[in-house]
């Protein structure tokens, strides 16, 4: 509908090589298919210089389009939703990672998607048409699909890729969600999911290819498999 517009929130931590990269994609993209826009860059304290680089994208691009919001200390991805979608104008909000692994050039998909078929929320996933996992060695390919293989048989969440981090939400139906979840670290993304099917939210999906991260170290270690497999348990207890 007209008069839609579009909040990006975009998490950082020590991203200053790939947040140059990704608003720039974020900003082509939106500004060629002519929708309204603002990225709102949450960063949480980075070592790295992130927040001085978002600064000078800020001096580019306007304080209309970016918009910063950082916190002192890495504080989690939920809590960085909150902070993000408190300051949001947006009606509908994409949330994404800022390190490259999603690209900016799904979103008109997304919004197509959205509007086809007037979905509460639409998620990318790496594992429908012709979505993909690209730079993941055999282990990480491994573990992603069993980690969704075990979920839906578990709790059956009528979405095929819950561990993804590429989604759009109006914000309503976001905010509601970030504050009925309980989950920390891998194990939110796909809370939210099963939440949005317990609200009876309505939920589209979009193919998408998934690029390993370019620059710095991936966040995914034997901690985040065993905080899921904990998480997954706790959700198929309690819902």
């Amino acid at each position: 509908m007209a008069g839609d517009k579009y909040t990006v929130l975009l998490p950082t931590y020590n991203e200053k090589d790939n947040l140059p990269i990704i608003v720039w994609l974020l900003c082509k993209y939106f500004d060629e298919s002519g929708y309204v826009y603002e990225i709102i860059v949450i960063d949480d304290g980075s070592p790295d210089g992130t927040l001085e680089v978002a600064k000078k994208l800020q001096d580019i691009y306007g304080e209309e389009k970016i918009v910063l919001r950082p916190r002192a200390k890495k504080l989690g991805l939920g809590t960085a939703y909150i902070h993000g979608i408190k300051h949001a104008t947006g009606n509908f909000v994409f949330i994404m990672d800022a390190d490259l692994s999603h690209h900016p050039k799904f979103i008109p998909d997304f919004i197509k998607k959205q509007k086809e078929g007037d979905f509460d929320v639409v998620s990318g996933t790496r594992y429908r048409g012709d979505g993909g996992v690209y730079g993941w060695d055999l282990k990480r390919k491994i573990i992603s699909r069993g980690a969704n293989y075990v979920t839906q048989i578990l709790l059956r969440p009528g979405a095929s890729d819950l561990t993804g981090s590429f989604r759009l939400y109006r914000k309503e139906v976001l905010q509601k969600l970030v504050e009925s979840c309980v989950s920390k670290g891998y194990v939110f993304q796909m809370e939210m999911i099963i939440r949005a099917r317990q609200f009876n939210y309505t939920i589209g999906e979009v193919p998408i290819s998934f690029v390993d991260r370019v620059y710095g170290e991936s966040k995914l270690g034997g901690a985040e498999i065993v905080g899921f497999v904990k998480g997954l348990l706790y959700l198929f207890a309690t819902t």
